[in-house]
């Protein structure tokens, strides 16, 4: 697909782009969605009984086998051609921020470095009671784990069914997302709130909206250019276009 001049043009005249990401990104290096990754003995499990605070409470060693049997599925993806094409444009723009719903840390594999993830990491972990952010912990698969500070109960630094985003990320991605030139919405549905909203924020503050998504969604007849394409297949085509 050729990209037309105009965006090319908006482009090279741009300062501040933001990358609004979602699953349809990381589904493209193999990552199955939430519901998709329920098999096997998941699949008797409701997402209530493995993904919420009352979850956690009942049954702490069950939500952590969970999380450590999607970690290992995630371990075996690597960046698609759409997450390294993100990185590469990274080095093109004096500020280029990539906000991901998603989880599994593969925009910071592919190379990117601003990154707000507003759903957490499932490759980090913090304390229930004091919010410690642990990077690595010992994986010798006793589970639960607990806080080596205050001997309480560790979590999956995830965003769980029915609690709010994390304060500071959501603050900066509106922050960012109002003072964007550029968003850039890659494999989202855009209908899950807060995130849904950010591309609508940008393009209230003048900015332009560039949607890449196999299927349209609710922010397809707001943004002004809209790609039916994956992220792996226009994203690289994009960065082609507008490189030096």
């Amino acid at each position: 697909m050729a990209i037309v001049e105009e965006l090319i043009e908006i482009f090279h005249n741009a300062r501040a782009i933001v990358v609004l990401t979602g699953a349809g990104i990381s589904a493209e290096s193999g990552i199955p969605t939430f519901r998709d990754a329920q098999t096997g003995l998941w699949q008797r499990y409701s997402p209530q009984e493995l993904a919420t605070p009352r979850a956690f409470e009942t049954n702490p060693g069950l939500l952590w086998n969970w999380y450590a049997w999607r970690r290992n599925l995630i371990n075996k993806a690597e960046p698609n051609a759409g997450h390294k094409a993100l990185a590469q444009m990274e080095n093109l723009f004096p500020k280029f921020t990539i906000i991901t719903q998603n989880i599994d840390g593969l925009h910071q594999k592919a190379g990117s470095k601003n990154i707000i993830e507003l759903h957490g990491n499932i490759y980090r972990a913090r304390c229930a009671a004091e919010n410690l952010v642990f990077e690595s912990w010992p994986d010798n698969g006793n589970f639960p784990l607990t806080c080596p500070h205050c001997g309480g109960l560790v979590r999956p630094d995830v965003v769980w069914f029915g609690e709010n985003l994390p304060a500071g990320a959501l603050e900066s991605a509106y922050f960012l997302s109002n003072r964007a030139d550029i968003m850039l919405s890659v494999g989202t549905s855009a209908v899950v709130e807060p995130a849904a909203s950010l591309p609508l924020v940008a393009l209230r503050n003048k900015a332009v909206v560039v949607e890449v998504n196999p299927e349209p969604t609710p922010v397809t007849r707001y943004a002004q250019f809209y790609f039916k394409e994956t992220a792996g297949k226009f994203l690289p085509e994009l960065y082609s276009a507008i490189k030096p």
